[in-house]
């Protein structure tokens, strides 16, 4: 009990994060958080956090932490497994076992690492050198990073951590420099293509009627990602291209489902559906269909990623338009597992067509069940074509915002 109201107190008295970033928006969260950690419980006590691979690492970061320990799967199915790493090396600083320390490499680029990419290109070989370098003497783990370049912070982009004991501080800028310099070598190695929407509407049709689905990604509008999760571009051309046996998962507007819900189910309705966050961005469309279910969206994933975990899409409805099921929810979630549909009575792999927004994590659930995957960019927030985002406080000269 006494070390739970400790760390309480420690949540609740870091003055100096709240008014800093939650207060004022410091775009280096993580840091000014370590900061304050770091600032309330002094130099001698470590630290050691648990990162998603696509962390825009930061010197605060590593600076404030004994050790940054990154997630070696994506999708992220090593969760556990990252955070034992992190606690038996926080065990063994605690236990004066070891002194540990991290440091951080990178390069002038906001994108690369095949964007964390761990089933194929760069990040194969780098992943099997973090193993090799963290059996050395002194070298604790290896990390990379594939970064996220949607956010437009001056660190944003790949990196390279390394935890290590007291004395191997030259051999671990040695390893982190090397294998920098391999992200950097293979910063355009890109194993998808993403497709404008007409394309993805003519392969679609092209491919006719099969025992699996073809899975669309609306990679652009992820809410993984930081997109809005309303924007309808993908699926005002599933309805104008007619496709048939087919489902959508998931659209959030809040506003369309209090109307499914007064129109109850099997009621028809007549709505504009999506682009209410900024319809200057992206404008709603008026669709009309048939009320197939109403739900308070709750549901349980099957896996592999955060299997047995709960979550709500908050009170959803299912709308018929033409032959698609569209999943209508309150809530913004990136589909990434068959439970988001076959909570709401859809059996995604009875499907010709199945359409999610998210942008790799769906790949663990949907892989084994489609015949074709398709990434799509519907010009959402989260576009690949990073060149038409206004960047403000990225550092420059950066690639590939500047170099070719």
């Amino acid at each position: 009990m006494h070390e739970t109201n400790t760390f309480s107190r420690l949540l609740t008295d870091l003055d100096a994060y709240r008014a800093r970033y939650l207060y004022y928006g410091d775009e280096d969260g993580e840091g000014a958080l370590l900061q304050a950690i770091r600032d309330k419980i002094g130099p001698d006590v470590p630290i050691c956090v648990s990162l998603d691979p696509h962390a825009n690492v930061t010197q605060e970061m590593a600076s404030n932490a004994n050790g940054l320990f990154s997630f070696r799967t994506y999708p992220h199915v090593d969760t556990y497994d990252t955070g034992k790493r992190a606690a038996v090396a926080l065990q063994a600083a605690i236990a004066d076992e070891t002194a540990p320390k991290c440091l951080v490499a990178r390069r002038p680029q906001i994108d690369g690492a095949n964007h964390g990419r761990s089933q194929d290109g760069p990040m194969i070989d780098l992943l099997k050198r973090c193993e090799t370098h963290g059996k050395e003497a002194g070298i604790l783990d290896v990390s990379v990073n594939g970064g996220f370049p949607w956010a437009d912070i001056e660190w944003a982009g790949p990196s390279v951590t390394v935890t290590y004991d007291v004395g191997a501080e030259d051999r671990a800028r040695e390893i982190a420099e090397a294998m920098m310099d391999t992200v950097w070598d293979e910063r355009a190695n890109v194993t998808i293509r993403h497709l404008p929407v007409d394309t993805a509407m003519d392969l679609v049709k092209a491919a006719g009627t099969g025992d699996k689905p073809i899975v669309l990604a609306d990679f652009s509008d992820n809410p993984g990602g930081g997109s809005y999760g309303d924007n309808p571009t993908l699926l005002a051309a599933m309805i104008a291209a007619d496709l048939q046996d087919a489902a959508f998962g998931t659209i959030s507007d809040p506003e369309a489902v209090r109307e499914c819900q007064r129109a109850g189910v099997n009621g028809d309705v007549r709505l504009d559906l999506g682009g209410k966050i900024d319809p200057d961005f992206v404008p709603p469309i008026r669709v009309e269909g048939e009320v197939v279910a109403i739900s308070d969206g709750g549901f349980t994933y099957e896996g592999p990623m955060s299997t047995g975990m709960r979550n709500s899409m908050g009170p959803t409805a299912i709308l018929r338009v033409g032959g698609i099921e569209i999943i209508i929810t309150t809530n913004r979630l990136q589909v990434l597992d068959l439970a988001t549909f076959r909570s709401q009575g859809i059996d995604p792999e009875e499907k010709q067509i199945v359409a999610v927004k998210s942008a790799h994590h769906f790949r663990g659930a949907f892989g084994p069940i489609a015949r074709e995957i398709h990434l799509v960019d519907a010009l959402g927030l989260a576009t690949p074509s990073l060149k038409s985002l206004d960047y403000q406080n990225v550092r420059r000269p950066v690639w590939p915002l500047d170099m070719d």
